[in-house]
């Protein structure tokens, strides 16, 4: 009666249905796995939840891939190798249909010999994952021009980690580019992204003693973009006329919670929605774009 199988009386179904209900029976999902070869469960593993950008992206994630018929599983991986591994390893033993992956760390075997359907978003695990990424290259372009159209001209991009192949260095290739278009001389200050916000804060600190005549900055993304305008505050800086500021990311969270930042919006809905018809094209085993670069648009504040 459960799997619509032979002819049954309506009799018949209705005694199954208030014995079920009577027993409060559940089917045994395992061994409908089992026999359907699916779990319809999909892993998220992202470096945190804590951020705006993440949070709203694993939100939409998760939406979609419900009213896909998919549940998820989901590991902040905190950006710790060890943690990702084991997040890694017991998704697989869970038997989940596919991965979505935010994560930092490539370099970990199961990313390479499991036959798994994975989708990556914003990072290069190897030459096989396809990839959804915002157009890092035009942000980081037109975050640069923002700050120099304005007026600024000493400009500062903060970005971290260095050694992480990931599409998101593209802008900070933007920045040096289009600095060395206008004659000016690019500086890269490391604020790495896998660091805790007292020591975010200590860099950023230490970054205006060491640039005292730094009057734009684009941060790669909108935490750090928040802390400089706060360090920037408690030092007496006036924003804009002393310090102009452009983030990256463009949160809904953070859209709303410091609308004055001028930052660079990445179209999180559309990146999640393209990830989560990737993964199923994936799963279905057809055929797909190894990259797609998603448009970005600019927020405009108050910060430039």
């Amino acid at each position: 009666m459960l799997n619509n199988r032979g002819y049954l009386s309506e009799k018949t179904i209705k005694k199954v249905h208030d014995a079920m209900e009577s027993l409060n029976y559940q089917p045994n999902a395992v061994a409908r796995q089992l026999y359907k070869k699916e779990t319809k469960l999909v892993g998220l593993i992202f470096p945190t939840v804590d951020n705006p950008f993440f949070g709203q992206l694993v939100a939409e994630l998760e939406k979609r891939l419900f009213d896909a018929g998919f549940k998820v599983l989901i590991g902040n991986s905190m950006n710790d190798p060890e943690k990702e591994e084991t997040y890694l390893k017991e998704l697989i033993s869970n038997q989940v249909d596919g991965l979505i992956v935010g994560a930092q760390n490539k370099d970990i075997s199961e990313y390479h010999t499991s036959n798994l359907p994975v989708v990556a978003i914003d990072r290069v695990m190897n030459e096989d994952i396809p990839v959804i990424a915002s157009d890092n290259y035009m942000g980081g372009k037109l975050a640069t021009e923002l700050l120099i159209n304005s007026g600024a001209k000493h400009i500062i991009s903060t970005h971290g980690p260095i050694n992480l192949k990931t599409p998101a260095n593209r802008r900070v290739e933007a920045y040096a580019d289009v600095m060395a278009s206008y004659n000016l001389v690019p500086h890269t200050y490391i604020v790495d992204f896998s660091w805790d916000f007292e020591k975010k804060r200590q860099a950023i600190e230490a970054m205006f003693s060491k640039y005292p005549e730094m009057d734009g900055i684009f941060a790669t993304n909108d935490m750090d973009a928040a802390l400089v305008w706060q360090t920037a505050t408690k030092l007496g800086y006036n924003i804009p006329d002393d310090l102009k500021i452009v983030g990256y990311d463009g949160s809904n969270i953070t859209r709303v919670l410091l609308p004055e930042l001028t930052t660079i919006v990445q179209p999180v809905e559309l990146m999640a929605e393209r990830a989560v018809t990737t993964l199923i094209s994936r799963i279905k085993g057809d055929d797909t774009p190894l990259e797609q670069i998603i448009p970005v648009k600019v927020w405009r504040g108050e910060s430039v």
